[in-house]
């Protein structure tokens, strides 16, 4: 579980609350109308911008914000440098041996992709069209996000404007302009607490566990299409640490792929 995405909304919130208790009172802030507006006004622009199949997908989008990555890069070069190592031994053919070992589901249509002989290029294709669809859905889920990042400050704008409307219909009893105001305050306040500390850094969050699993694949495509070119293991070992920081490098691939030389 990634829990930096809870723990940085814990502690934003615990600082802002803080701040608040180190300069006045909590209950201040608390006002229920101007909750009501955002919070309402969220769900109905939600609601408008996404067939009903897509709102129901939020938490399930949300719960990938808090999960880690399911690759480990390291991992699946070592596995491509193993398989590179079988086809050179015993040619692609007996790649398929091995694709029952194969927990990726792209991987391993890859896999069979080339133990039927299919023209690279082709494989290529197909595998780079795997990658565009799923780059299509990871900008969909991104997008729920983006969408609620910007209704949260525009009905906190709006709540504003309700509350200034209240205080200027009031201005001759006094008592009614501190309720008024605490309106047209507190939504814009409220509105970009969840744009900026909520929506928007999870939006982020997936944009950057989208590109990971996007460059992973591309790992994946190269190493593939590498084997069934029958190059040398250590030369493919090589080409795709070039995706790798310099860091990583040192501890990504098999011993018999570093000692396989011919």
């Amino acid at each position: 579980m990634d829990i930096t995405t809870i723990l940085g909304i814990v502690l934003g919130f615990g600082f802002i609350i803080w701040s608040i208790m180190l300069g006045g009172s909590l209950g201040w802030y608390i006002d229920p109308p101007s909750i009501v507006v955002v919070v309402g006004g969220m769900i109905g622009g939600y609601l408008v911008a996404f067939p009903l199949k897509e709102v129901l997908t939020l938490g399930k989008v949300f719960g990938k914000t808090l999960k880690n990555s399911e690759f480990d890069v390291d991992q699946i070069i070592t596995k491509i440098i193993e398989l590179a190592n079988v086809a050179r031994r015993e040619g692609l053919l007996a790649l398929e041996e091995a694709v029952s070992e194969i927990k990726d589901d792209f991987l391993q249509k890859g896999v069979m992709l080339i133990v039927d002989g299919t023209d690279p290029e082709l494989v290529k294709n197909i595998m780079e069209t795997e990658i565009e669809n799923l780059a299509a859905r990871h900008g969909k889920s991104k997008s729920m996000f983006d969408m609620l990042g910007a209704l949260a400050p525009a009905f906190g704008m709006i709540g504003t404007l309700i509350g200034l409307v209240a205080m200027l219909q009031n201005l001759s009893d006094p008592s009614s302009i501190g309720p008024a105001m605490a309106v047209a305050l507190l939504t814009t306040f409220y509105g970009s607490i969840f744009a900026n500390l909520v929506f928007i850094p999870m939006a982020g969050k997936l944009s950057l566990k989208s590109n990971e699993e996007v460059l992973i694949r591309n790992v994946m495509i190269e190493g593939l299409l590498s084997i069934q070119a029958g190059e040398n293991p250590r030369i493919i070992e090589e080409k795709l640490k070039v995706f790798l920081p310099p860091s990583v490098r040192k501890r990504v691939g098999t011993q018999e792929a570093k000692s396989d030389n011919g």
